[in-house]
């Protein structure tokens, strides 16, 4: 059974999650046909710490942040807005990252998702796969709108054709 003091405290974070959840919701992120994040961003986690001075939200434990088309899993995930529009600028997400896009998968230590420019960065010993088909490489950057990657010291193990 939860205390008391649990039960309060639980209540102010979701008053908190509920207050800035503007800021990291927004309709219509992208245009559809594109690599871009397609509608809302909802992201879940075990605890969430959010700062509207700074109009940053770390979420930690078991951190799942989902699109129409995407799905990203990490330990923790730091998101950061534009504190005018309340528009997603930044996305940290760290420790046992997990990309998935339709049947292609990237996993990482670490990915930084960039607004501007529309890219996530992958580092700390990146592997995709997509099918039988796996790439690994020191560093690898997905363009969204393009729908491409580009992978710094590349390995690539080609099994199937699509």
């Amino acid at each position: 059974m939860m205390s008391r003091q649990s039960f309060i405290s639980s209540l102010v974070s979701l008053i908190l999650f509920f207050s800035i959840l503007p800021l990291f919701i927004s309709e219509g992120l992208a245009e559809q046909g594109s690599g871009e994040i397609k509608g809302p961003i909802v992201i879940t986690s075990q605890m969430l710490t959010a700062d509207n001075k700074t109009n940053t939200a770390i979420f930690e434990r078991s951190v799942v942040a989902k699109t129409t088309d995407t799905t990203i899993y990490s330990d923790k995930m730091v998101v950061l807005s534009d504190k005018d529009t309340g528009n997603v600028t930044r996305i940290d997400a760290e420790g046992n990252v997990k990309f998935i896009k339709g049947d292609r998968v990237v996993v990482s230590e670490k990915a930084t998702y960039l607004a501007d420019g529309e890219k996530i960065i992958f580092t700390g010993e990146p592997r995709a796969t997509e099918g039988e088909n796996v790439v690994t490489g020191k560093k690898m950057t997905y363009f969204m709108k393009e729908d491409r990657f580009l992978v710094e010291e590349s390995k690539v193990f080609l099994r199937k054709k699509k």
